[in-house]
């Protein structure tokens, strides 16, 4: 049988993307998985790098499906026990050099199939962070939603109460790459933002262009007092530096109104995007495509492993 793999926090805390692996395999492989760890199956996150191979369990066979590229040096070589079905999107399948058949999505949009809208819009405006900065200034996060009239959407939220309340919202802002995923999966538009140098763009790249949609998010100031320095290094400047010269592109005007990064100057930076940012929803045909796309793929892999589905 097959163990699912997926990445856990250092401080055990649950988030969005990296939950919705139990959340979302089980349901659509159902008997598939179990502990025995023979057979790894890789399924959401960005887990295609030089660490993955040494995080798996010892297995004779590593199946990845819609995994993406991301964080810590690339893969120098696939080792020759993974199958690879899918990757999230057109970037991953370069960097692995990989045919292009294999760029599909994210294996999060087939939360349409699963999760069932009600149509209820209680909130014209929610706001989901990104899992870090969720942990350093949640209650901040949440005070300013909560003045302002979002719906503050707390990623290490169970699914089901975060995917309710996605539903639930008119148009999300997404720092969560997942949260915008899910988003448009459930056809709410969702406008992209970047709270500080932390975001990785490469990611968020790779599935808009999967669903041919443009990626050019909206850059906030980072709170300051609630945010770790960002670490030390090339790397981390070079993506600070380009974190502040975005913002500024965004703000030449008034920028100096909002550059002190307390709440109140957030505040008034999430109210403009919301006022001024237009939402991005992918084209239904689009969604459609892929999502069968990645069925197509699910179907190939039960088949190959024994276990045809319905």
């Amino acid at each position: 049988m097959t163990k699912l793999f997926y990445y856990h926090r250092r401080d055990r805390l649950n988030n969005f993307g990296d939950a919705l692996n139990p959340w979302l395999w089980h349901q659509l492989l159902p008997d598939f998985f179990d502990q025995d760890e023979t057979t790894i199956f890789v399924g959401i996150g960005t887990l295609l790098n030089s660490l993955l191979p040494h995080r798996l369990p010892k297995a004779e066979r590593v199946i990845i499906f819609s995994s993406g590229v991301g964080y810590e040096k690339p893969l120098s070589v696939i080792p020759a026990s993974w199958k690879i079905y899918s990757v999230r999107g057109p970037l991953s399948a370069q960097s692995l050099g990989l045919p292009a058949n294999l760029a599909v999505a994210d294996g999060a949009i087939l939360i349409k199939r699963l999760f069932k809208s009600t149509g209820n819009k209680t909130h014209r405006f929610g706001f989901i962070p990104h899992i870090h900065h969720a942990t350093y200034a949640d209650t901040i996060w949440q005070s300013i939603c909560s003045d302002i009239g979002f719906k503050y959407i707390d990623p290490r939220d169970s699914v089901a109460q975060i995917l309710s309340d996605i539903d639930q919202t008119q148009v999300l802002l997404a720092e969560a790459m997942h949260g915008a995923i899910a988003a448009d999966a459930l056809r709410v538009p969702w406008i992209p933002v970047h709270t500080s140098a932390r975001i990785l763009a490469f990611k968020w790249q790779d599935w808009c262009a999967s669903m041919n949609v443009d990626y050019h998010p909206w850059y906030i100031s980072p709170l300051i007092h609630a945010y770790p320095p960002v670490a030390r290094g090339i790397r981390s400047s070079m993506r600070a530096t380009r974190h502040w010269f975005n913002w500024l592109k965004q703000n030449p005007w008034n920028g100096l109104n909002y550059i002190g990064g307390d709440q109140e100057s957030v505040t008034m930076q999430l109210i403009r995007i919301a006022q001024t940012a237009q939402p991005r929803l992918s084209d239904e045909q689009q969604l459609e495509q892929r999502i069968t796309e990645l069925e197509e793929k699910l179907h190939q892999l039960s088949n190959e492993c024994g276990k045809p589905l319905g």
